[in-house]
């Protein structure tokens, strides 16, 4: 009986085969492979094959020298590729490729692009390897793209596939996007797990000192016990809760009280102090005059043994750099200025102050995020418009872009030429008619860098506009904003962007009313230093919360502040623009 059946069987086998090989998951094709060839020897294969065999030859090398860091060369192979000839596999991986290579030069939006090929609608039919290197990178871009909560919903759906070290990296990266989100971004989602992580953020960031954060932690974990980040914690958080709770209580100001300095030691010393009131905390504040200590050595001596735990200052500069040259200071201190750049402080050292390079830095990500890639810059003579300069070029540089030209700013009667040459601007004849057409200037630059004070920029827009670039958009740092609402020097600045303090665009702070009804001396450009007062005073107990979390943003009113590697405090700012003889605040990036 059952040899009768055999032929039977073998039909019913052949139009099986023949039903899978019509089916959907057949037209896939295959994936390159990975020989152990070079690429070299690759492409020279290449060159002996059929068109199909070819391409799965030149997608391998060009993986392969991705992978060596070839970027050039990745390119080339991947030209000679014909993407509309592939089979859905082979454009999801080719397409992959090209999203790496786009990262690997800065450029995310490119790589982003490269994910809107309608060959990911199958990907999922691909295997989990291909999956996941093309999830990863996708979420690689959408962070680079300053897009985190999509990167960490890409994260977080290819979290289950993952294991090993593999799984830790992706599950600490989930969590140092979702702590970067502001609060309005961290609200529930379909995604359960992505729920989780948001609801975890959203608990840390609401909970303002140490204590009450390690509490939040712990509650959140008891709510959670199933998910993930509940089983096991990101590192930074394990480290916050290992951290020992125990408030400040004994804080020492540094400040110079005579000398050239003395006025913004007293802005600085009423924003710490009103911060103080209106906390409404124990902590006792005592005041030591830095132009009256005998050395920094008695100082610490007298702080110690008045039972002082942390030191806000010493404001001045040289102070700074010779506490920066030490190997170890006795107490925690948070100084009011930066010392050298190339200086190696010693760890107790914390430095906090309203760089202008924070500022630099602002302008080169956001001319990025709002799309130009080449610049011009123009910045004052002298060391602070060297440091400007150099922090936007490094910024501007290491985002990718391009620094066309760099001068520093010419006085008034000069300015004219200065721009006209900077911008090579040119007349230009019609090809018929008699009259001359108007000068054009340069098309290879997006907008120009402007670092000056509000009588430098007043003379700069005018300029540009008489120079026939008045569509060439301006970004600048807060120094030309006077904030006097003076209405006419507003409208010699028209349409320029600039970084700036949240105190200043923000007149309805309650803190910036109770301090200006106080001290009337705080409105305008003074209240820069209130804010950073009161900032230092939000600063002083969270020292080892933000060196336990790097990840850690605190909300202030000089910006949005961040702990970096060498313990200096960096400033994010939000943006406004002059329109209408009047500032106007601009939506941030991450809105």
């Amino acid at each position: 009986m059952m040899a009768r059946f055999r032929p039977l069987l073998f039909i019913c086998f052949a139009a099986l085969l023949s039903a899978c090989a019509s089916s959907p998951s057949s037209t896939l094709g295959e994936l390159p492979r990975t020989p152990q060839a070079s690429t070299q020897e690759l492409l020279k294969q290449a060159e002996a094959s059929d068109a199909s065999e070819a391409a799965l030859l030149r997608l391998s090398a060009a993986d392969k020298s991705l992978q060596q860091g070839n970027l050039s060369q990745t390119r080339q192979i991947l030209d000679q590729v014909q993407l509309d000839q592939l089979k859905p596999a082979q454009q999801v991986f080719a397409r992959t490729l090209e999203a790496e290579l786009a990262l690997a030069e800065q450029d995310p939006a490119r790589a982003l692009a490269a994910f809107e090929h309608p060959a990911f609608e199958r990907l999922a039919e691909l295997p989990v390897d291909q999956q996941l290197r093309s999830q990863i990178a996708r979420a690689k871009a959408f962070e680079a793209n300053d897009q985190l909560f999509e990167a960490a919903r890409e994260r977080t759906f290819i979290a289950p596939m993952l294991s090993g070290e593999q799984a830790t990296r992706n599950h600490e990266a989930i969590w140092a996007l979702v702590s970067k989100l502001p609060e309005g971004k961290l609200q529930p989602t379909d995604d359960s797990d992505l729920s989780g992580w948001l609801s975890l953020a959203m608990a840390v960031k609401q909970a303002g000192t140490l204590g009450q954060q390690q509490r939040a932690v712990d509650a959140w974990v008891a709510q959670n016990p199933e998910h993930p980040a509940a089983r096991t914690l990101p590192e930074p958080l394990e480290k916050l809760r290992q951290l020992a709770d125990k408030p400040l209580s004994h804080v020492a100001l540094l400040l110079p009280m005579d000398g050239s300095l003395a006025n913004v030691a007293r802005a600085l010393r009423d924003g710490f102090l009103a911060a103080h009131l209106e906390a409404g905390d124990n902590l006792r504040i005592e005041l030591f005059d830095s132009t009256r200590i005998a050395s920094l050595n008695d100082f610490y001596r007298q702080a110690s043994a008045a039972g002082v735990e942390l030191v806000v200052g010493p404001l001045d500069k040289e102070l700074v750099r010779q506490l920066a040259a030490r190997d170890a200071l006795p107490l925690t201190t948070l100084a009011l200025n930066y010392s050298d750049a190339d200086q190696t402080a010693p760890p107790q050292l914390f430095q906090f102050g309203l760089a202008a390079e924070d500022e630099a830095r602002e302008v080169a990500r956001r001319a990025w995020a709002d799309g130009h890639r080449r610049a011009v810059a123009l910045t004052p003579r002298g060391d602070w418009g060297n440091r400007v300069l150099d922090a936007f070029r490094l910024q501007w540089q290491e985002q990718g872009g391009t620094l066309v030209a760099a001068e520093p700013l010419a006085e008034p009667i000069e300015l004219a030429n200065q721009i006209a040459d900077l911008l090579q601007v040119r007349s230009a004849s019609r090809a018929q008619g008699s009259n001359e057409a108007p000068p054009t200037r340069r098309q290879d630059v997006d907008f120009l860098f402007l670092a000056a004070t509000p009588q430098q920029a007043q003379q700069v827009k005018p300029t540009l506009v008489f120079q026939y670039a008045g569509d060439l958009p301006v970004y600048a740092t807060s120094h030309l904003h006077a904030a006097t609402n003076n209405r006419s020097q507003y409208l010699d600045l028209e349409g320029i962007r600039f970084a700036e303090t949240p105190w200043l665009l923000d007149p309805q702070l309650p803190l910036r009313q109770d301090i200006e009804r106080k001290w009337p001396q705080a409105q305008g450009s003074l209240g820069r230093l209130y804010a950073m007062g009161a900032d230092a005073y939000l600063l002083a107990p969270r020292l080892n919360q933000l060196l336990a979390l790097p990840e850690t943003e605190l909300q202030g009113l000089s910006g949005t502040l961040m702990l970096t590697p060498k313990q200096r405090i960096e400033r994010h700012l939000p943006w406004a623009e002059f329109r209408g003889g009047e500032v106007q605040r601009l939506q941030d990036e991450a809105d």
